[in-house]
């Protein structure tokens, strides 16, 4: 049930099939009832959109994440998009809370496609006006879109579990898995008021096993692992045993994004990690909601965003103003 109901009936929240949950928390959350719209299959397997309501001259916000099924979500979108377009809607803003193929930012090998630009591409090709992301695995992917970009970062959310159960100051290490998360750890290291440490992944040579350094003190401290994403869960866990042979007391992990494919609940649940701390950016299935993962709502975060990008206002002040965990 609403608790209020938003002003300006020019705006719409639709929701796809990739999170329904969320959605219809992000709906409540700005006080509008999600919008009609039905999403079915033919026999074949081909989408069909039907926009169940009159949007003419309406401001339009899409959620849809890309996780898995990556391509059904993501063509679920552009053809969404299209309907919206062609029943003359006046702006068609997406909210993605998780951007399928953001890994594949750059050629790292020759001869190699850059799918995150491709996909970027495909989304202002069809008719997005603004997209809305949070914790996009690089950060210049937003320069990928040549409309705007509203960068949402899960972080202090993350923050905010720790900071409750009293998981601050100088017993507690913040922990990137790799040399790339640096900044990102960094940045929950400050929430915290605690140190930091990294992982050094190296292979001495083919088909020779990683051999895990750390680097930072953490012994006798509980570590916190951060990264944008959790996938296979491989490195993770890895990481916490490793964390532990050097002595850590007890750890933790956390990411913006569960992924969980394969594996991962197996391993994680196996783990030496005591807890995982996630967010609903992509809805976990029955068996990934084991009892070792907490998942922690963006659905606020998401819908104040979308009340000041429709009533025009700044989102950069959002965290300080609503959320109060930035000096």
């Amino acid at each position: 049930m609403l608790q209020k109901h938003y002003k300006d009936p020019k705006l719409k929240i639709f929701a796809l099939s990739s999170n329904q949950p969320l959605a219809e928390k992000i709906a409540a959350e700005v006080g509008v009832e999600l919008g009609k719209i039905s999403v079915e299959r033919f026999a074949d397997g081909e989408i069909k959109i039907s926009i169940e309501e009159s949007i003419r001259g309406d401001q339009i916000y899409v959620i849809q994440g890309t996780s898995a099924p990556v391509n059904d979500n993501l063509m679920e979108l552009m053809i969404t998009i299209d309907a919206l377009r062609r029943a003359s809607a006046s702006m068609i803003n997406l909210v993605i809370p998780y951007y399928g193929y953001a890994r594949q930012d750059r050629k790292a090998q020759p001869r190699e496609p850059i799918t995150s630009k491709l996909v970027a591409n495909m989304l202002e090709m069809v008719g997005a006006d603004r997209i809305i992301a949070l914790d996009l695995h690089a950060a210049q992917i937003q320069g990928f879109f040549d409309v705007p970009v509203d960068h949402l970062l899960g972080a202090p959310l993350l923050a905010n579990y720790f900071i409750d159960n009293g998981l601050v100051g100088d017993d507690v290490v913040v922990v990137s898995p790799d040399h790339g998360g640096v900044t990102r750890a960094r940045k929950l290291a400050e929430f915290l008021k605690s140190p930091i440490a990294i992982v050094d992944k190296r292979r001495p040579r083919a088909n020779v096993a990683e051999v895990m350094n750390i680097i930072g003190d953490v012994e006798g401290k509980t570590a916190v692992i951060i990264d944008d994403m959790i996938d296979t869960a491989g490195t993770i866990t890895l990481a916490a045993k490793a964390l532990i042979d050097r002595g850590a007391k007890e750890v933790y992990a956390t990411c913006t994004h569960p992924v969980l494919s394969g594996p991962a609940i197996e391993r994680l649940e196996e783990s030496v990690i005591k807890k995982i701390i996630v967010t609903d950016s992509i809805q976990l299935t029955e068996e990934k909601q084991i009892d070792k993962i907490e998942v922690i709502s963006i659905d606020q975060l998401v819908a104040e965003a979308i009340k000041r990008i429709h009533e025009n206002r700044s989102v950069s002040p959002l965290f300080k103003e609503k959320f109060n965990i930035i000096d």
